[in-house]
């Protein structure tokens, strides 16, 4: 069941960007720098109204989406005016669909679920191309079973089911590899996961609180100046008492769709404390980054779209005809 309500809101999700019908969602993306920083400026100019972070607008989205404490959120134009707010998460299909895709709408424990379905997803995947060899004489490939009696779903199964192996084995292997890091060094070798959390680590705390006269403008352009030929990405107040305000970027050879290049400014002053280019991450860790891309059609255009969400419906159907045919084709027990 959880299998397939993961692959039935993957499949969904990966157009999410199409399905937005907000005004300003299809406006190309503003690469200016200087007009970045007067966005930017003028959505953290007030401290009363100022957002915990600024998802700022890509090649296939056009709105910056902002975030609030308590779930709160808003979309605005690239120049900064707010198009859309909502107070709760419930308010925005695409936000609500992704939590229930990530988290089952349980936190923590909702992702150590699905990190658990993906493995069992894994096994199944594996385990059944053992069982389908043994009967692959009998192959016949169809989209729905021939009669959705226990036999004709089980067949469906096996034949479908090989089908769509491959892309099944990468979309459950990217997915669970996201929530159990540890299970990257199957693909990527031994320490994959320390270099990827070292790749990660933010510098040293500063603990100095957040001034109102920060320069936001002067930051996004220092970003800009530091990395000139990367995309600004992300903008987020600090964490706790940090002192930290992070930048991210992406460099033309990121898939990431965030990227993985940071910058870190002091919330008092402004001025830089550390940067860091993705470009300088080893093998293991560029290959790491390139799993979430792929899991989530982020590289590839519409045609790796459409091909993963056939993965995701794929899933969705063998997954709801297993627990119909489990649950209501059992055969009846002979007293």
């Amino acid at each position: 069941m959880v299998l397939a309500l993961l692959g039935l809101t993957g499949a969904i999700l990966v157009h999410r960007d199409a399905w937005i019908a907000l005004p300003h969602a299809a406006d190309a993306r503003v690469a200016d720098p200087a007009a970045l920083a007067v966005a930017t400026a003028r959505l953290m100019a007030d401290p009363a109204v100022r957002p915990q972070s600024i998802l700022y607008a890509s090649d296939g989205f056009g709105l910056l989406r902002l975030s609030y404490t308590e779930g709160a959120g808003a979309y605005a134009d690239q120049a900064g005016a707010i198009v859309r707010r909502w107070d709760s998460q419930w308010e925005r299909p695409e936000l609500w669909l992704f939590d229930l895709h990530h988290h089952l709408f349980a936190g923590d424990i909702g992702e150590v679920v699905i990190g658990i379905a993906g493995l069992c997803g894994l096994f199944f995947v594996m385990s059944g191309v053992v069982l389908w060899w043994r009967m692959r004489r009998t192959f016949e490939f169809r989209l729905w079973p021939r009669r959705l009696t226990r036999p004709g779903i089980v067949r469906h199964h096996r034949d479908l089911g090989i089908v769509v192996a491959p892309l099944l084995l990468l979309s459950l292997y990217t997915g669970t590899v996201m929530i159990f890091r540890p299970v990257a060094g199957a693909a990527f070798g031994p320490g994959t996961s320390a270099a990827v959390e070292k790749s990660l680590e933010a510098p040293k705390p500063l603990r100095v609180p957040l001034s109102d006269k920060v320069d936001w403008a002067a930051i996004v352009r220092g970003a800009h100046a530091r990395f000139p030929d990367a995309e600004i990405r992300l903008l987020a107040l600090p964490r706790k008492d940090s002192g930290l305000i992070a930048i991210r970027m992406r460099q033309p050879e990121e898939w990431l769709p965030n990227g993985r290049t940071m910058l870190w400014f002091a919330a008092d002053s402004g001025r830089l404390v550390a940067a860091r280019d993705a470009r300088s991450f080893g093998r293991q860790v560029r290959g790491y980054n390139m799993l979430y891309p792929l899991h989530a059609a982020k590289v590839g255009g519409l045609g790796w779209r459409i091909v993963m969400t056939l993965s995701g419906l794929a899933l969705a159907l063998l997954g709801s005809l297993a627990v119909w045919s489990f649950w209501f084709r059992r055969p009846k027990r002979r007293l």
